[in-house]
């Protein structure tokens, strides 16, 4: 094994041939791929949505948080995106384009899908849109992290966290959503069936599809 395969495989976010060489780049080769995986994220939130099997884990921390302080679950989503956004500062993290777009993209994807899909008539289709929405949501993130152009909030936090005390995201990405889970539901929040299965799966879709991405890479 080389260094430099070595490197690729412990590597949090591996180095692809659509990676791209700046956090605010414009060509082709990183941004089409950039914004398509976002879109796709925000797709897969949108099957989670009409899944109503419960929202994702941050949702409902927003959601916790409202009922406690009377302000509306978007304030208070606004509010918990920049406190994460804080703790990105003793992690040296980076605001990029792919930051910008993840709110913009996946904001309007989400939106689209929440309006066009129907939610399922049967419990079974319920399940099959969640898991639908998970690996959609799984996927999406790391194609888009490994555009090397920027995190949103979350995924930004999980990947300075994993890069500081060198865990997998997996690892880290299930503690973060479970314990938001958690929190939220003591708070007041409204947990559901695909909240726990998104908390403790989604972690390791990204995990799954970063290490194919590197096992693509370095052949």
């Amino acid at each position: 094994m080389t260094v430099n395969t070595f490197k690729k495989q412990f590597a949090v976010l591996p180095k692809t041939k659509w990676s791209a060489s700046r956090l605010w780049e414009f060509k082709s080769r990183s941004f089409v791929p950039l914004c398509i995986s976002l879109i796709l994220v925000g797709i897969g939130e949108g099957f989670l949505l009409v899944s109503n099997l419960g929202s994702a884990p941050w949702t409902i921390l927003s959601q916790g948080i409202a009922l406690q302080t009377e302000v509306s679950v978007g304030v208070a989503s606004f509010i918990v995106s920049c406190l994460v956004m804080l703790c990105w500062f003793p992690l040296h993290l980076k605001i990029g384009l792919g930051t910008v777009l993840n709110i913009i993209l996946i904001a309007i994807a989400l939106g689209v899908t929440a309006k066009m899909v129907a939610s399922p008539a049967t419990a079974l289709g319920q399940i099959g849109y969640a898991v639908i929405g998970i690996l959609l949501m799984g996927t999406g993130s790391a194609f888009y992290l490994t555009c090397h152009m920027g995190a949103g909030p979350r995924d930004g936090l999980m990947v300075g966290l994993c890069q500081r005390f060198k865990l997998k995201v997996g690892l880290v990405r299930t503690l973060m959503e479970s314990s938001v889970a958690l929190i939220g539901f003591l708070l007041g929040g409204t947990l559901g069936f695909a909240t726990l299965l998104f908390a403790f799966s989604i972690g390791w879709v990204i995990q799954l599809t970063l290490y194919c991405f590197t096992a693509y890479d370095s052949k």
